[in-house]
C-alpha cells in the first residue's frame, strides 16, 4: 500500500469539508479515460491551445526576438502539448535545445519518444523530478523560454496561482519569457459543458478516482450510491468538481471508517477562467515588465508571453 496516496485520502476524508487531491486521478485507467476527454467535442481547451499555435507561432517566436534560445517545459507530460509548437519553430530554422521537466521519468520517456518522431533532430535533454527543483539547476549562455501549457495554471486558484508564477520569475534572469496559457471567462454554458459532458466520461474521470481507492487502498466505495457534480461560478471564474454521497453511509479504507451524511459534498477539483484585466494584474503584481497575448479566433483561450 502507498502510505502517502492512504495518508493524504484519509486526511482529506476527515476534514469539515471532504477533499480528494486532484493529483490522483492520474492512474493509468484516469490517464486513458483523459485522453477522451481530450477528444470529446465539449472539451474545448486543447483544441484552442492548438489553433493558437498552429496559426500564431512564427508571431509568438518573434516576440522572444532571439535566433537561438532553450524551451523548458514545466511538467512537459507525453510531449502532445509542445510538439506541434516545437516542429513549427524548427521550421522557422531557430536553434533551439528542449529541456522537458516532469516528475514522472516514464512519462518523460513517452515524450522523448513522441518529440524525436515528430522533429528527429531536435535536441532535447528530459530531466525527471519536482520541477521548480529542476528548473533552478537549468543554468545556461541561451534565454530560456518557460512553457506552462494545457491550462494547467488553471489548477490553482487565484492567489496560489500568482505565488506560483511568482517562484518562476525569481528563477528567471532578464533575459527569460515565461510563457503560459489560460482558459478565459466565456459563456457559462460551454465551460461548464466541458466539464460534465453528455457522455458522462467527465463523471467516469472523476469517480475512477473511487475504483483507484478501492483497488490501492483496500476500499469498500459503492460507486452506485455516488455521483459526479460540477458547478461553474461565472463571476469568479471557478469551475468546481464533486463528487457526493447520494445517502448516508459508512465507507471502510483500509482500517479507517469514513462517515457520509447524504448529499455530503467531495470536493475533488477546481478549474480557474481568467479575464485578460486578471492576467494583466498578474503581471503587475509580480513584477513583469510585460505582458503579451495570443488568442484564439473565438476567444476562448489565451497564450501569454510574460518577459522579465
Amino acid at each position: 500500500m502507498n502510505q502517502t496516496f492512504y495518508k493524504e485520502i484519509i486526511e482529506g476524508l476527515s476534514k469539515p469539508q471532504k477533499t480528494l487531491s486532484s493529483k490522483y486521478f492520474y492512474d493509468d485507467a484516469g490517464d486513458k479515460i483523459f485522453q477522451e476527454i481530450m477528444q470529446m467535442e465539449e472539451y474545448y481547451l486543447p483544441k484552442c491551445e492548438l489553433e493558437i499555435l498552429n496559426q500564431q507561432t512564427e508571431k509568438i517566436v518573434n516576440s522572444f526576438g532571439y535566433d537561438s534560445f532553450d524551451i523548458v517545459g514545466l511538467g512537459a507530460g507525453d510531449g502532445s502539448k509542445t510538439k506541434h509548437f516545437l516542429k513549427r519553430i524548427s521550421d522557422l530554422n531557430k536553434k533551439v535545445v528542449y529541456y522537458p521537466l516532469d516528475i514522472s521519468a516514464d512519462v518523460l520517456e513517452t515524450n522523448k519518444k513522441n518529440i524525436t518522431e515528430h522533429i528527429p533532430s531536435i535536441e532535447m535533454y528530459p530531466i525527471a523530478g519536482d520541477y521548480f527543483e529542476t528548473l533552478d539547476r537549468l543554468v545556461h549562455d541561451n534565454p530560456k523560454i518557460i512553457l506552462f501549457l494545457g491550462s494547467t495554471i488553471g489548477n490553482y486558484d487565484n492567489e496560489s496561482a500568482e505565488l506560483f508564477m511568482k517562484k518562476i520569475y525569481d528563477m528567471m534572469d532578464e533575459r527569460d519569457i515565461l510563457m503560459v496559457s489560460f482558459d478565459l471567462k466565456k459563456n457559462p454554458h460551454k465551460v461548464l459543458a466541458a466539464y460534465n459532458d453528455a457522455n458522462g466520461i467527465t463523471k467516469r474521470f472523476n469517480m475512477n478516482l473511487l475504483k483507484r481507492i478501492n483497488r490501492e487502498l483496500n476500499g469498500n466505495f459503492d460507486l452506485e450510491k455516488f455521483d459526479h457534480y460540477p458547478y461553474y461560478d461565472p463571476i469568479s471564474g471557478t469551475t468546481y468538481s464533486y463528487i457526493f454521497s447520494t445517502i448516508r453511509q459508512t465507507v471502510t479504507i483500509g482500517d479507517k471508517e469514513i462517515n457520509f451524511k447524504a448529499n455530503e459534498m467531495i470536493h475533488t477539483e477546481i478549474s480557474q477562467k481568467y479575464s485578460l484585466k486578471t492576467i494583466e494584474n498578474f503581471k503587475n503584481n509580480i513584477g513583469f515588465k510585460s505582458v503579451e497575448h495570443f488568442l484564439d479566433e473565438g476567444k476562448n483561450y489565451a497564450i501569454s508571453l510574460f518577459k522579465k
